[in-house]
């Protein structure tokens, strides 16, 4: 199946929350690969690759967040895949 990427940005309470951990072992679990980090607004932000089906249950995953997180936005784009990725990160 060919791959593709997706970018996403995370808005609501979710830093503090362990989002980022809960976002790695979601997309661990799934086989997809990139990386996810908080941002200075406040946000989230996650690169996702992998095969189109995996890249929809992580988009719906980050509806979701983790258990003490509260999501009000997931706002995503498309991008060209790259496969620069090995695994799945907390990008700093």
């Amino acid at each position: 199946m060919e791959k593709r990427r997706v970018h996403v940005w995370i808005t609501g309470k979710v830093q503090g929350v362990y989002f980022r951990a809960y976002a790695r072992e979601a997309a661990r679990s799934a086989g997809v690969a990139g990386w996810v980090k908080n941002t200075a607004d406040g946000r989230v932000e996650a690169v996702f690759e992998g095969e189109e089906d995996k890249l929809r249950e992580m988009i719906e995953w980050c509806h979701e967040g983790s258990p003490l997180s509260r999501v009000d936005d997931v706002e995503s784009r498309d991008e060209a895949c790259t496969g620069e990725f090995n695994s799945f990160t907390i990008a700093r």
